[in-house]
């Protein structure tokens, strides 16, 4: 039983705590609502404060509050961004945590204080989450926003040539709208954590100087909300503590003769206590190919009992040190430790770094250019490894203690005739056993969700893998009963091939779940087509359909195909709105704002 009758009118809250509460409150079941009820009640009795605040000076208003927003594409963002609020609230600062989805714009000029944490992704570009607050800003439609005290902290990776670009607009933005910095901006790269919350400190610090730590009802409110979420909140199992789950099924689904190896993976949750909706990505912590760790310790004349501060160092690079990730600070610091002049060349010219990045992997610089290394030296010019995160290809409610994926193993040769593979995909492809232990987490994402009314027709547009969520969103919909419309757009080389789940979207059309599908295989004839050309085709009927309040989705590839599709949109909106350049692309923007078109590319 879930509780969904509003509170009473009756409370000493406002009507925007009343608010909050009530949405923390209607997630929660009987047990559940039991059990906080008695929490909140032993706080209220113990100390007069919620736990971990500091009990307010009486009387006390505070000057301004806090708010940190944040922009995140995997989910670093908002960590770090919710580490910050951590460290803001115990100093006892009113603060507010909030996504740049679900902030409005205007409300820029209602802040006192504000922190920015924001991630970079493709070729510069901004977020997801970030992409309308992002434009807004840099087309100064905010205006001018004096008075504002703000910080920025840049998420990046440091092998993209656009290295941390969103912050670094974010600071400027800001600071040409007339805001005033209160702290450096900070760049960070993929090992942040450290310097992230060394930042954070710093931060907050110099906001406290100029924000009275008396407390407020915002801060309340989000104590309240804190703690009841805390309280009842996501799983135990995250990121950093994964769950060792079990690899039920690896099957590929591409024909004999694809040029692509995609598989059908399922893992078992039993026992987890894990939860997930349509929209969510899976985390998938690996372990290096054994071969590869191999090869690497050759080439640089290393035993591999060496004693790191991960343990021996074969250990070291198998479970903890990116090795099938290139990036440039391996190649100029192997450089500058080698001495070796036709690296050092190679090194100094930015152009052949960023080739070379995108195309090899650590052992292939090392064959190319062997060094003898020590232990520390190696470890050194390595980057921590990091999980790869999948759009989960299943919905709970079909798949109960289960997730499914859809892998593409990424394969590349190199000059030298070997094949290298992706670390993820071929640990889950190749290296794998079946019911062998992998260690995973749910990584949630708000901005990616079906319409909360199940009336809402929907299109969908998902070439390749990025067919994942789509195959979820259909078995919630089917699941649930929904009577709104829907519209899948697939595209992939070859019919033959490459017709990703074919049987069940073809029972979907037949059952009437699936209302339309709209294929584009590129090489079943002489000249390619793309989603994108399947999109303008259907012009007509798919601005009837957005006419018609249908959400738009797209996942897969954000280097050319988002962006090629978000083209077509465009030329539809234009062509069978009737509306020029500009007004199609606010109408665009109306639809991001209103979360009706919503992407999960990568």
């Amino acid at each position: 039983m879930q509780l969904t009758a509003p509170l009473p009118n009756l409370s000493p809250l406002s009507d925007e705590q009343q608010r909050q509460l009530n949405q923390v409150l209607s997630t929660l079941n009987t047990q559940q609502l039991a059990w906080v009820s008695g929490y909140l009640y032993g706080l209220s009795q113990s100390t007069g404060q919620v736990a971990g605040q500091p009990v307010a000076t009486a009387g006390a208003a505070p000057a301004g509050s806090l708010t940190i927003i944040y922009g995140s594409q995997t989910g670093n963002a908002k960590g770090a961004a919710a580490a910050i609020q951590k460290q803001a609230e115990a100093q006892g600062l009113p603060v507010t945590l909030v996504s740049m989805a679900d902030y409005k714009p205007k409300q820029l000029k209602k802040e006192s204080h504000l922190l920015v944490v924001v991630s970079t992704y493709g070729e510069g570009e901004p977020p997801e989450s970030a992409v309308d607050l992002f434009e807004q800003l840099k087309k100064g439609k905010i205006g001018k926003l004096e008075g504002l005290k703000f910080a920025v902290l840049g998420l990046g990776d440091s092998s993209y040539e656009f290295f941390c670009q969103t912050g670094k607009d974010f600071d400027g933005f800001l600071a040409k709208a007339g805001a005033e910095r209160i702290y450096e901006l900070a760049s960070l790269d993929v090992d942040y954590q450290e310097a992230a919350k060394a930042w954070g400190e710093q931060a907050v610090k110099a906001i406290a100087t100029t924000l009275s730590a008396g407390a407020s009802a915002g801060a309340a409110t989000a104590s309240v909300t804190g703690a009841v979420q805390a309280a009842v909140g996501h799983s135990q199992y995250h990121k950093e503590n994964p769950f060792p789950a079990r690899l039920s099924v690896n099957q590929k689904i591409t024909g004999r003769d694809s040029t692509k190896d995609i598989r059908h993976i399922e893992i078992s949750l039993e026992d987890s206590g894990i939860t997930y909706q349509p929209g969510d990505a899976l985390g998938i912590w690996f372990d290096n190919d054994a071969s590869l760790v191999g090869e690497v310790l050759a080439l640089t004349e290393l035993r591999g009992d060496e004693a790191t501060t991960k343990g021996p160092l074969r250990d070291a690079l198998s479970r903890h040190f990116e090795l099938t990730r290139l990036h440039g600070g391996f190649i100029t610091g192997l450089a500058e430790i080698s001495g070796n002049a036709a690296l050092k060349d190679l090194a100094g010219d930015k152009a052949q770094v960023n080739a070379l990045v995108a195309s090899a992997q650590v052992v292939d610089v090392l064959k190319r250019f062997p060094a003898k290394l020590g232990a520390d030296q190696l470890v050194s010019l390595l980057r921590p490894l990091t999980p790869r995160l999948y759009s989960i290809a299943s919905a709970q409610s079909e798949v109960e203690e289960e997730v499914h994926l859809t892998v593409g193993v990424v394969r590349y040769p190199q000059t030298d005739g070997t094949v290298r593979s992706g670390g993820a995909s071929s640990y889950l492809a190749d290296r794998l056993p079946e019911e062998a232990e992998v260690r995973v987490f749910v990584e949630h994402n708000d901005n990616f969700r079906l319409p909360a009314n199940p009336d809402t027709p929907v299109i969908m547009v998902g070439p390749g893998t990025g067919i994942a969520p789509f195959r979820a969103f259909m078995q919630e919909r089917e699941t649930l009963g929904a009577s709104g419309k829907n519209w899948l757009f697939f595209g992939n080389p070859h019919s033959t091939q490459d017709f990703l789940y074919q049987v069940e979207w073809q029972r979907q059309v037949k059952s009437g779940l699936l209302s339309k599908i709209s294929l584009a295989f590129s090489r079943d004839q002489g000249h390619k087509i793309y989603v994108q050309d399947r999109l303008r085709e259907a012009g007509l009927e798919l601005y009837q359909w957005l006419e018609a309040g249908a959400h738009f989705y797209v996942c897969g590839d954000a280097n050319h195909m988002a962006k090629d599709v978000q083209q077509a949109l465009l030329d539809v909106i234009a062509e069978h709105g009737h509306k020029s350049r500009e007004e199609a692309e606010e109408y665009l923007s109306e639809l991001r704002r209103a979360k009706r078109y919503q992407r999960d590319v990568y």
